[in-house]
């Protein structure tokens, strides 16, 4: 069944049929395009447009088809074009002539451009949640290591010691700033498009504004050819899930660094793991590796709309069905993604002691012995020079700083004293860095405190 063709003389070419439809991909928002349509009822009941009579049956119709294809005994039908004839075929078929009244007042355009944003809307809650468990899992993680120390890097060499805390909190804050995205989305977007018709409204006298807090939308759309042209809430929702999967990846290259033989900072739970079919000592990375990998599919999603949407003229036009497929699929990709790593940090092991001497043999603590020197009136020039000399006499020796003499010490340089040792352990590294944002304990905790409170304040979109 079409919702148009008294214009046409002659049937659809079976492959114009199959380019031209979308219900194998559009079906996934039956439920928001059922309770789009009982609200868009209500509407026209309230409005004296639709008798009562004809609301209770059609409404009726709505819920008894929302909840056979919730149980499974309503199967949606691909010979159809959408879901938008679907659903109105079947309520026809079901409730007789008051189905036809169904799409009184509304276009295919404002009605597709409603189904899109209170799908892509319940994603985003979705999504947030889901980056929500992620946070609670990290902000545990930095309470147990505020004092687990490791290097910090920079160019992918060991720079200065910090915890394991300072840099899981790293990570803590760009996925709070994703969430933040999400939120601000969510606000912006938060208008119903319905009552739009094609592009120029109706001759109805349509309630706009209820329609909208039945839906729980702040409001009306304020424009109806922007109304069912506007695609940015997709580019954006895709831009900031694009992001996400961007922290998601630069996370997960350093765990596959992590995990790796060469560091061995970390032991990823079996769970999480898979083999090799020839080599069994083998212990891979694959959801971290997937995750990396999976970050350009929803890359593309992005690039593929914006694309479609560059060249497009006021109103709706065919293309902007390709708003669905890809975006679909990120939305997937991006929760599948966020849940299996949110598992995997969860359960991973830190090799705490491997870190902590990763950080010594490093020479991370070598900035701290320059400092150690300027404290005691040496020109940071010269200091600098100084600490370059116990550098290459402690890789020539295979030490760290910490495990040189002080005779040691002072054939280098006089100004050392048994201070010296309080100095440079990695321990005083880190704690006199207290500055907030810096990874020091005191600075940590305060830090992990403001934390806790935005997660406890911010349980979720609204």
């Amino acid at each position: 069944m079409k919702l148009w063709g008294g214009r046409f003389t002659k049937e659809t070419d079976q492959l114009v049929n199959n380019f031209n439809a979308s219900i194998s991909f559009d079906q996934k928002f039956y439920k928001q395009d059922i309770n789009g349509s009982i609200a868009h009822v209500k509407m026209l009941a309230k409005q004296g447009i639709l008798s009562e009579d004809d609301k209770t049956a059609i409404i009726g119709g709505l819920e008894g088809i929302l909840r056979d294809i919730d149980n499974g005994t309503l199967v949606i039908d691909d010979e159809y074009e959408d879901i938008h004839s679907f659903v109105e075929a079947t309520l026809t078929e079901r409730i007789g002539e008051p189905g036809k009244r169904l799409h009184t007042g509304r276009s295919r355009n404002d009605q597709v451009a409603l189904d899109m944003k209170l799908y892509t809307r319940d994603e985003i809650v979705e999504i947030d949640e889901l980056i929500k468990e992620l946070l609670d899992v990290l902000i545990d993680i930095m309470e147990k290591n505020t004092e687990t120390f490791m290097p910090g890097f920079t160019h992918l060499q060991k720079a200065q010691p910090i915890t394991l805390a300072h840099h899981i909190g790293a990570y803590f804050e760009m996925f709070k700033r994703d969430r933040q995205r999400l939120a601000d989305i969510y606000k912006r977007m938060n208008y119903c498009p319905l009552g739009s018709g094609a592009l120029a409204g109706t001759t109805y006298p349509l309630d706009r504004e209820y329609t909208a807090e039945l839906l729980s939308f702040y409001g009306a759309t304020l424009n109806s050819m922007d109304s069912v042209a506007d695609r940015d809430y997709v580019i954006e929702l895709l831009s900031a899930l694009s992001t996400v999967m961007m922290h998601l990846s630069r996370f997960s290259e350093e765990i596959i660094i992590w995990n790796s033989n060469e560091y061995k900072f970390v032991e990823i739970d079996d769970a999480y793991s898979t083999g090799s079919s020839i080599m069994p000592q083998k212990k891979n990375p694959d959801i971290a590796e997937l995750v990396r990998g999976k970050t350009g599919r929803v890359y593309g999603a992005l690039m593929s709309i914006l694309t479609t949407m560059k060249g497009i003229p006021l109103a709706y036009n065919k293309d902007m069905q390709e708003d669905k497929e890809l975006t679909f699929d990120a939305f997937d990709t991006v929760k599948g993604c966020v849940s299996l790593f949110t598992g995997m940090i969860k359960t991973m092991t830190f090799n705490n002691q491997v870190m902590e001497n990763s950080a010594k043999h490093g020479f991370t603590n070598a900035t701290d012995a320059a400092d150690y020197l300027v404290n005691h009136g040496v020109p940071f020039r010269d200091a600098h020079g100084i600490v370059g000399q116990l550098v290459l006499y402690c890789i020539d020796k295979n030490i760290a700083l910490d495990d040189m003499s002080l005779d040691e010490f002072k054939a280098i340089s006089p100004v050392f004293e048994d201070d010296i040792y309080d100095a440079i352990s990695i321990k005083t590294c880190v704690d006199k860095r207290v500055t907030i944002g810096a990874p020091g304990k005191a600075a940590m905790d305060k830090v992990i405190s403001i934390n806790k409170k935005y997660l406890a304040e911010n349980p979720g979109i609204k």
